[in-house]
């Protein structure tokens, strides 16, 4: 990353803290941009040192040792569960100097370059492998894509295929009928386009998938 790409996406976490009330004040601001940034540029340069280049498919995940990617999987859930955006618990545990607790080792031995790594789509990886993706909430403004089996109809085999076309979240809202409450979502695509797909969050959740753009 670039100090272009770092402002903007600190940018980013300026928004979303004072969304969450707790704003930063102009020299909390600086203080963790330098910080970022020069910890960026020397994970940067040891990465260039050592001759790692990471390919654009890996999963930062994959980097951790089973009893870290637990507890990171878990706090995650946690804050899923309380609706706060987890990034933002850890970027505002750093900037006031704060133990993360169980995900302190993120900050020791990983840093902001590997957090801003880290995507949905390298979350959910793990959680529905362990058959656990609910630990993960569908949001508005999540990069996904989804299948034209929503659509038309598919066969594996057939002549028409599973195809997949990118799109963004734009709204969610809850229904239900007499026997169980699930989710509605509204999808832009990328010419504009929106579509609406009802149970997004239950039955029709094998027709999308998460993004890492």
């Amino acid at each position: 990353m670039n100090p272009d790409e770092i402002e903007a996406v600190l940018q980013i976490a300026f928004i979303q803290c004072e969304a969450l009330l707790c704003p930063l004040t102009d020299q909390q601001k600086q203080i963790l941009l330098q910080v970022f940034t020069e910890s960026v540029t020397r994970e940067s340069l040891k990465s260039l040192a050592n001759g790692n280049q990471e390919g654009e498919g890996a999963n930062p995940l994959d980097e951790l040792m089973p009893e870290q990617r637990q507890a990171l999987l878990q706090f995650v859930k946690e804050q899923e569960k309380l609706d706060r955006p987890w990034k933002i618990k850890l970027l505002n545990d750093w900037l006031h100097d704060r133990n993360s607790g169980t995900v302190q080792f993120i900050r020791d031995e990983y840093g902001p370059q590997w957090l801003n790594r880290v995507k949905p789509v390298h979350l959910a990886q793990y959680f529905e492998a362990a058959t656990s993706s609910d630990g993960l909430k569908l949001k508005v403004g999540d990069r996904i894509e989804v299948s034209n089996a929503l659509w038309e109809w598919v066969q594996e085999n057939g002549p028409c295929s599973r195809e997949w076309f990118p799109c963004t979240v734009v709204r969610l809202s809850q229904g239900s009928d007499s026997s169980d409450s699930y989710h509605n979502g509204i999808i832009r695509f990328d010419n504009g386009t929106e579509y609406e797909i009802q149970g997004i969050c239950e039955w029709n959740r094998y027709n999308w998938r998460y993004v890492s753009d």
